[in-house]
């Protein structure tokens, strides 16, 4: 089958239908409840001539997996994405965010780019195939998981799946405006708590002020500088101090301090060496004033993954890309993490991204994604199966 006939082959409206009812389904995390999604997509996977199995996490939470099934000469090419969303914030939508409103080129709604509506495309991708009775050398899998946007608990949980194929290759429809990104920048999260000891605000030398022993540490975080150059995909690695909560009135010195920090990490790159570090300084702190009662914990640990720019599976996509949407595609990175990260260092497999949302309206309020790239997505997604495939 030539690439060119595979648009002519997918529904557009199913496609459409198909996205927009998907964000009218809630999978804020916390706390997830991806099942309902789960059982819609898998009603749907099922009606479209797939096989499909839900993979049950937890109360109210599954993954789902649907499977057009090849002719077992080559391994199976994994299609992902998530089914959860983050929550849709305090600040007032145009549209209800669980509406799946559709207005001119865009649908509307909570999880529209990031990232339900890759999973869409990637199930009508895979029902026109179906359809066209196109014989795969092996099986393409759509798997939807839970968890991605916490603790990628449903791709932790697929890696342990026995009813999964051996897969040779990863595909993952994160929010990417339909460019091909081949590297991801890591995630290193820190709970950081300051003790100290409470007193009267009206005598603050009776106390030990958490607050401030947390700001002298905050200082040397934001003066710490990272061992490692650019990447020339990924940039500079990154620290945010995320959120602070600390005292409980004006007139009591605080006893107790929190900080969160996200830092952002490139291929390379040693987690437990920056943790060390930070732990080092605060050593040195309490040589200097014993008082200092500061821990470190770990919340979240997602190693940088990254595909050789000269990987078959990178020019395939190129190439694939081209052709469906008339430009070259230059392989770039990005500064978020997905599911790759579970997958890619337990499995060493060859991954790629690409999505039909914006990268730039994850998590943010009135997220959208364009009709047209969407269709365009799920050609793509359509293509790239039939030529990884054959």
């Amino acid at each position: 089958m030539r690439i060119g006939e595979i648009g002519a082959l997918i529904d557009q409206d199913e496609l459409v239908r198909l996205t927009a009812e998907s964000l009218r389904i809630n999978t804020v995390n916390p706390p997830g409840n991806e099942r309902p999604l789960a059982e819609f997509f898998a009603e749907k996977m099922e009606e479209l001539g797939l096989d499909v199995y839900l993979r049950p996490i937890g109360e109210n939470r599954a993954n789902v997996v649907g499977i057009l099934r090849g002719n077992g000469k080559k391994k199976a090419l994994l299609y992902n994405g998530h089914l959860d969303t983050v929550p849709p914030g305090d600040v007032r939508w145009e549209h209800d965010p669980f509406s799946g409103a559709i207005v001119g080129n865009r649908i509307y709604g909570r999880g529209a780019s990031d990232m339900k509506s890759g999973l869409a495309a990637m199930i009508i991708a895979a029902a026109a195939l179906k359809r066209a009775n196109v014989e795969l050398a092996g099986d393409l899998v759509i798997a939807g998981t839970a968890g991605e946007e916490v603790d990628s608990v449903g791709a932790k949980a697929l890696l342990d799946d026995e009813n999964m194929p051996a897969v040779g290759a990863i595909l993952i429809g994160e929010p990417s405006g339909n460019e091909l990104y081949i590297a991801e920048k890591g995630a290193l999260w820190l709970r950081v708590v300051a003790l100290g000891k409470t007193a009267h605000g009206s005598m603050p030398d009776a106390g030990i002020n958490a607050i401030l022993h947390m700001k002298e540490f905050i200082d040397q975080l934001c003066s710490y500088e990272f061992k490692f150059q650019k990447h020339p995909l990924l940039g500079a690695p990154t620290l945010n101090i995320g959120t602070i909560r600390g005292g409980i009135k004006t007139n009591v010195v605080p006893d107790r301090c929190e900080v969160t920090v996200d830092i952002r990490t490139v291929p390379g790159m040693n987690h437990g060496e920056i943790l060390a570090d930070f732990r080092s300084i605060v050593e040195k702190m309490k040589g200097k004033n014993p008082d200092i009662d500061i821990s470190i914990m770990v919340e979240n640990d997602r190693p940088s993954v990254e595909t050789n720019e000269g990987h078959e599976l990178v020019k395939l996509a190129q190439k694939v890309g081209e052709e469906v949407f008339g430009r070259e595609l230059v392989p770039g990175g990005v500064n978020y993490y997905t599911d790759g990260a579970v997958f890619v260092p337990e499995t060493g497999l060859p991954m790629v991204i690409l999505g039909p949302g914006e990268a730039r309206l994850a998590h943010q309020p009135n997220e959208y994604v364009e009709i047209d790239k969407l269709i365009k997505a799920a050609e793509f997604y359509g293509a790239f199966a039939v030529k990884y495939l054959m």
